[in-house]
C-alpha cells in the first residue's frame, strides 16, 4: 500500500474519476499535479476549484512535460486519461509506480467491497446488488462509476458494511492490490478492440478482479466468461461460484421460465423468472448473480427474492419512452458494444407472424468491433436500420445483405425517417452497438435525445398513416432509395 502524506503526486485525467482522485489526494496531504489533454471551458471552471484545494493543475497538456514529473512519487491514471499513454510511458519509464483511481481509492477505503464487472450488464447487476443489501438491512452504497468515483466514496465508508462497485477493463489494467470480497464476472464479450490487442488481452484485463483474491473470499462468475478465463491458463484463487442463463451445467441457471440451484446445500428452485419485472435472458443472468451475493452474505432467500421480482429496468435499457399510433420508441441507448445490441434484439417482442418488426438506430464511435455475425438475427428482426456516425459505413457494409439499411446525418434525422416508415405495432429501437463520441455524457446524454425526439413526435397525432401487421414492401423500397 502507498503511504500519501507529502508525496508529490502526478495525477493525468480530469474526467469525473480524476476530479474525484484529485479532491481525495489533497484531503490526504498530498502535492498534486493535475494534467488533461483537453482544455475546454467546463474543464476551466472545475480546474479552478481543484486550485482551491491545493492542486497545481495544467490542461491542453497532452505530451509529457519534464518539469511536470520531476520529483514525483507516484501517478495516478483516470479512466479519461488512460489512453494518454505517452505521460504513462514517461513515468514508468522513471521508474515511477502507476496506478489508476479505482485502486487509490480502494487503497484508503475502510469497508469491505463486492465488485461487478463484465462487457454488459455491471451497472444493472450492481445497482441490483446494492438493493438486495439495502432490503437486508446491510450498510451500503453503490460506486465505482461516473455519478459516483469510488475516491467520492472514501470518506463515508467507515459506515459501511460493503462498498458496491461497479468497474471496467480500464480501472482493472491500473490495479494493484485490489482484492474484492465478492468479485461478480457478468461476462466477456467483444468489445474495446481498438485499445486491446485481440480478446485475449481483454480477457486477461477482466480476470485482475481475481488476482489478489484469498481463499476464503468469493468470486460469482458467468460460467462462458469462467472458461474463456481458463482458457488462458489463469484460475481463480477464491471459492468460485458460476452462473448461465444457457448452460445447464453452471451453478446456478435457467429452466423452462425457473432459476434453480445446484450450490450444495442450496439446491433447487430459486425463483420464477417469469414473476419478475426484468426479463430477457440477460436480466435473467443479472438476477442469478444478484443471488448468489445474497447467499454468501449469509442474507435469506425470501429477501433477495422480494427485492429482485420487483426491480425495474434502469434508464437507458430497453426502456419504453412512447408510443404514437401503436408504434413503440425504446431507448436501449446503454447498448454500446454488438453483443448487447444482439441480446436486446432478442429479448424484443416479435410481431404477428414472427415477421420483423424493428426499425433499428445503431452507430456512433468506432471501437474497431467486428459487425458481421448479427447479420442472420437481423434478418429475422429487423425491418430496415438507420445508420449513423463514425460506424456508419462499416455497419452498412456488414448488414446491407441482411436487412435495407439507410445512412443519416443524426439521430434526429434517423428518428424522424424510422417514424415515417413505422407501421402499427412496429418498434422504434435505439440499439446503437457503438459508443456515443457527439456529448461529454456519451449514452445518457443519447439516450435522452432519443426520448425528446420520441416525446415531440408523441405530441402530435399523423393522420391517415398507413397501419398494418406485415412489412410494406412498398415502404421498405422508399427507404432504400432516399
Amino acid at each position: 500500500m502507498f503511504k500519501l502524506n507529502g508525496k508529490r503526486v502526478l495525477l493525468v485525467g480530469l474526467g469525473a474519476r480524476g476530479r474525484a482522485a484529485c479532491r481525495l489526494l489533497c484531503d490526504s496531504g498530498v502535492s498534486v499535479v493535475a494534467v488533461d489533454r483537453k482544455d475546454t471551458t467546463a474543464l476551466q471552471t472545475e480546474a479552478k476549484r481543484l486550485a482551491k484545494l491545493g492542486a497545481e493543475v495544467h490542461l491542453g497538456l497532452a505530451k509529457p512535460d519534464a518539469k511536470l514529473l520531476s520529483g514525483v512519487d507516484l501517478g495516478v491514471i483516470s479512466v479519461g486519461g488512460i489512453r494518454e499513454t505517452e505521460w504513462v510511458r514517461a513515468l514508468r519509464k522513471r521508474d515511477v509506480p502507476v496506478i489508476g483511481e479505482l485502486e487509490l481509492g480502494y487503497q484508503q477505503l475502510r469497508c469491505l467491497n463486492i465488485a461487478v464487472t463484465g462487457t454488459n450488464g455491471k451497472t444493472s447487476a450492481a445497482k441490483l446488488i446494492e438493493q438486495v443489501l439495502l432490503g437486508a438491512q446491510r450498510e451500503t452504497r453503490l460506486a465505482g462509476k461516473v455519478d459516483c468515483p469510488v475516491c467520492d466514496a472514501v470518506t463515508d465508508s467507515k459506515e459501511l458494511d460493503y462498498l458496491t462497485l461497479a468497474v471496467n477493463s480500464f480501472q482493472l489494467e491500473l490495479t494493484q492490490f485490489f482484492q474484492p470480497t465478492v468479485a461478480v464476472l457478468m461476462n466477456i464479450e467483444q468489445d474495446h478492440q481498438d485499445h486491446y490487442q485481440g480478446m485475449a488481452e481483454y480477457v486477461k484485463a477482466k480476470a485482475r478482479m481475481f488476482a489478489n483474491q484469498q481463499p476464503f473470499d468469493w468470486a460469482i462468475v458467468q460460467s462462458e466468461a469462467l472458461a474463456q478465463i481458463r482458457s488462458l491458463g489463469i484460475e481463480i484463487p477464491s471459492k468460485v461460484i458460476t452462473f448461465s442463463s444457457s448452460n445447464r451445467r453452471a451453478d446456478i441457471s435457467l429452466n423452462r421460465g425457473l432459476i434453480v440451484s445446484r450450490v450444495p446445500g442450496w439446491e433447487g428452485p430459486l425463483l420464477d423468472f417469469n414473476e419478475c419485472r426484468l426479463q430477457g435472458a440477460h436480466n435473467a443472468e443479472i438476477i442469478m448473480a444478484a443471488l448468489a451475493v445474497g447467499r454468501v452474505l449469509k442474507i435469506s432467500l425470501d429477501q433477495s427474492s422480494e427485492v429482485l421480482k420487483n426491480q425495474p429496468p434502469l434508464s437507458h435499457r430497453c426502456e419504453t419512452v412512447a408510443e404514437v399510433n401503436g408504434i413503440r420508441f425504446i431507448n436501449d441507448s446503454r447498448s454500446t458494444n454488438l453483443a448487447a445490441m444482439e441480446k436486446t434484439l432478442t429479448s424484443m417482442p416479435p410481431a404477428h407472424g414472427g415477421t420483423p418488426n424493428i426499425w433499428l438506430l445503431a452507430g456512433g464511435r468506432d471501437k474497431a468491433g467486428a459487425f458481421h455475425n448479427v447479420g442472420p438475427l437481423l434478418s429475422q428482426r429487423v425491418k430496415a436500420a438507420c445508420l449513423m456516425g463514425e460506424t456508419r459505413e462499416k455497419l452498412r457494409s456488414a448488414w446491407s445483405l441482411f436487412t435495407p439499411c439507410r445512412l443519416v446525418k443524426s439521430l434526429e434525422d434517423a428518428v424522424q425517417q424510422a417514424f415515417e416508415m413505422a407501421e402499427e405495432g412496429d418498434i422504434i429501437l435505439l440499439s446503437p452497438a457503438s459508443e456515443d463520441s457527439g456529448s461529454v455524457n456519451g449514452y445518457q446524454h443519447r439516450g435522452e435525445m432519443f426520448r425528446q425526439f420520441a416525446e415531440r413526435l408523441a405530441g402530435y397525432t399523423v393522420e391517415e398513416k398507413t397501419t398494418g401487421n406485415g412489412s410494406s414492401a412498398s415502404k421498405i423500397s422508399n427507404f432504400m432509395s432516399r
